[in-house]
């Protein structure tokens, strides 16, 4: 799998369908073979980055 971000192949598993991009400091979902991408905010919270990509950047490639 590939940060749709960064493009950044160092992913880290941190949950079931849930990474960390260790390039971009980003958290990514996978659902549906969507990504769905997250900033985490400084109180932990997460804000969806999805408007930044296309839906075909976000289709999941492995």
């Amino acid at each position: 799998m590939i940060c749709p971000n960064c493009q950044s192949k160092d992913l880290g598993k941190i949950g079931v369908n849930q990474y960390y991009c260790w390039g971009c400091y980003i958290e990514l979902s996978i659902n549906k073979g969507m990504i769905y991408t997250h900033q985490v905010e400084e109180d932990g919270t997460l804000s969806s980055l999805d408007d930044l990509f296309d839906e075909e950047d976000r289709k999941l490639s492995m």
